[in-house]
């Protein structure tokens, strides 16, 4: 579905692969729901695609499995050409900080920890430095308009702030792929704007693969490519064919 670029690393290939991704669940009465069902997604860098589709349609799902939160049940994910899905946890979290960047309509910020702090803590998991790793989270925290917000915790920082800090924290390992899940969900309109904006000013200047799960249809009118999942499988829009089978 999309050409294989040069990634920020000056790897080639694709960021992440999907192929033949079915996830099925078991309800409490023991009956089988089939959420995906065989779809293929690929991204490279510097693509932008947002996801759309129903509620329950298993878009938040699909997230997971791209980056190495989930399993699936059948299928392969390859993330920098490494599938991924039958290794260790441990395997699987160590590539996922590497290589993989997270924004969720609830910030999941570490209340006790300054906004600093929490920019740090992907950085000193992959064993960077302290000093350096302070360094690189000052310099993000300026690049989404918080130099002044270093020392704060998250609980004196507005819902907009703290979504910021968590763009920040995501893209503090420069992930050559970044996965954001209704990631203004809980904002206002004025705050939403903004924050889609800082969204794709830091995607195109760290020249990451982007996927964005989205009801908002200003966000995904900002992305490249607009894939609705329904029934368990990727369509283009306005495209009547199943675009990923």
């Amino acid at each position: 579905m999309s050409v294989a670029g040069e990634g920020p690393a000056g790897i080639e290939g694709p960021v992440v692969e999907a192929h033949g991704l079915h996830r099925t669940f078991t309800d409490v009465e023991s009956q089988e729901i089939h959420v995906l069902r065989g779809l293929d997604l690929t991204l490279s860098s510097g693509e932008t695609v947002a996801i759309v589709g129903p509620s329950g349609a298993g878009k938040s799902t699909l997230l997971h499995l791209l980056g190495g939160l989930d399993r699936p049940t059948r299928g392969t994910v390859r993330l920098r050409g490494r599938a991924i899905e039958d290794l260790p946890d441990e395997e699987i979290a160590e590539l996922r900080n590497r290589f993989v960047g997270f924004v969720f309509q609830f910030h999941h910020l570490l209340r006790d920890f300054t906004a600093l702090e929490n920019v740090m803590v992907p950085q000193l998991i992959a064993g960077a430095g302290e000093e350096a790793s302070e360094a690189r989270a000052a310099e993000l925290l300026g690049q989404v308009g918080l130099s002044e917000r270093h020392g704060h915790r998250p609980a004196e920082l507005s819902g907009g702030e703290q979504q910021r800090v968590a763009v920040a924290r995501a893209l503090a390992n420069e992930p050559p792929l970044l996965l954001a899940d209704e990631p203004s969900g809980n904002l206002d309109i004025a705050t939403s704007e903004r924050l889609h904006d800082l969204l794709f000013e830091l995607v195109e200047r760290h020249g990451s693969a982007f996927a964005v799960v989205t009801h908002n249809r200003e966000l995904a009118g900002r992305a490249a490519r607009t894939l609705v999942l329904d029934e368990g499988r990727l369509r283009a829009v306005g495209d009547g064919a199943i675009a990923e089978r």
